[in-house]
């Protein structure tokens, strides 16, 4: 069976429809069934970045595939059958699938393997927060790479880099801690457990997370409960999505004469919420570019808002999903319509909204007359 590390992702499967199939193989029931829903996570989120058409079939989906699965981005079905197989330009069976390998050798299928590593004990055991960047593997850190080659634990969420996982941390057993907004998730609390827990058994974990773990990552959070544990903590800052994701739709966060600053807010939740730490008149008198994060659920909440403030409802706006991404889509329309144009879009989390007059410039590359 050919090893899901001998093929590259990028040039194989992009717009090909790729089965990941998996069922519970031996060696693993001490996990819990973690280390599997790692792996296949991390197979299909690999795949799907690629660009592939993916069709996931077994029972018990973890969050991450979940979440995918509901935003249509995702097939899925109860059971890999020899039909589904046959369908396929390409299987990954993750875990003991024989009936699937058998079924691709028939029809003459390349079938790929992902291997779930086995728990272990190990001396030293550490804990290192990594920001894995927007998405791109390409924009993670030298320092980020290092640590997810010396890993022998990685647990990771739904933004982080997952296509780097199979290059930098092959034998790694892969955690999937994934917060789906109101979907499944793990919970703060269970992955500060996870932290701790593979750490006191002796094992130098890292916690891959997308952007910088200290700008909405929960960083904080996660060194805070190792402290406590008396586990020590390493930080790898990361590059934050707030700032490269309008760099790469081609907007400037600040430029001469026009914004002087920015300010980056949390949109999870509308301004009118009692717990809403936001002061939506202030940011609208600032004359400074505003970035909102987690807000394509409350956006039109943060537009009218920002109107009534007193923020020019012509003043240019964009919204950028997956942004790094294959599939990044941009959005531009002024703040009177922004939100009802990202509604109409169909794009949903993550995105990431930027609002000033930095999104009207115009930045495409001159040609010479």
């Amino acid at each position: 069976m050919t090893s899901m590390r001998d093929f590259k992702a990028s040039v194989r499967v992009i717009g090909r429809r790729v089965l990941v199939t998996f069922s519970e193989p031996l060696g693993v029931a001490s996990l819990d069934g973690a280390a599997l829903d790692g792996a296949v996570s991390a197979a299909v989120l690999e795949l799907h970045a690629a660009g592939a058409r993916v069709v996931v079939a077994g029972e018990g989906m973890p969050s991450s595939v979940h979440d995918l699965i509901t935003r249509g981005e995702v097939e899925s079905r109860s059971a890999a059958t020899e039909h589904l197989v046959q369908e396929a330009d390409l299987v990954v069976s993750v875990g003991d699938t024989p009936d699937v390998q058998r079924w691709a050798d028939a029809a003459n299928v390349t079938c790929l393997h992902r291997s779930v590593p086995a728990s272990g004990q190990h001396d030293g055991g550490t804990v290192t927060l990594v920001g894995g960047g927007p998405g791109d593997p390409g924009l993670l850190t030298r320092e980020g790479e290092r640590a997810l080659r010396q890993a022998q634990v990685v647990l990771f969420d739904r933004l982080a880099p997952v296509a780097a996982l199979r290059e930098l941390a092959p034998t790694a057993t892969l955690l999937d801690v994934a917060k789906v907004p109101r979907g499944p998730g793990t919970s703060q609390e269970r992955t500060n457990e996870l932290l701790v827990e593979h750490a006191r058994a002796g094992s130098r974990v890292v916690r891959l997370k997308g952007g910088d773990p200290f700008v909405f990552g929960r960083g904080g959070d996660e060194m805070l409960a190792c402290a406590e544990a008396g586990i020590p903590v390493t930080v790898v800052p990361g590059v934050s999505s707030a700032l490269s994701v309008p760099a790469l739709a081609g907007i400037p966060l600040t430029h001469r004469g026009v914004a002087q600053g920015f300010s980056v807010v949390s949109g999870h939740l509308p301004p009118h919420h009692p717990d809403c730490q936001v002061d939506v008149a202030a940011l609208a008198r600032t004359g400074l570019t505003i970035v909102l994060l987690m807000a394509v659920a409350t956006l039109p909440d943060y537009c009218e808002a920002l109107m009534v403030a007193g923020l020019d409802p012509q003043t240019p706006g964009a919204t950028i999903a997956d942004g790094s991404l294959a599939g990044q889509r941009v959005i531009r329309a002024p703040l009177r319509s922004l939100a009802k144009d990202v509604a109409h879009s169909g794009i949903g989390a993550p995105a990431i909204t930027v609002i000033g007059p930095v999104v009207g410039l115009d930045l495409s590359p001159s040609t010479p007359d």
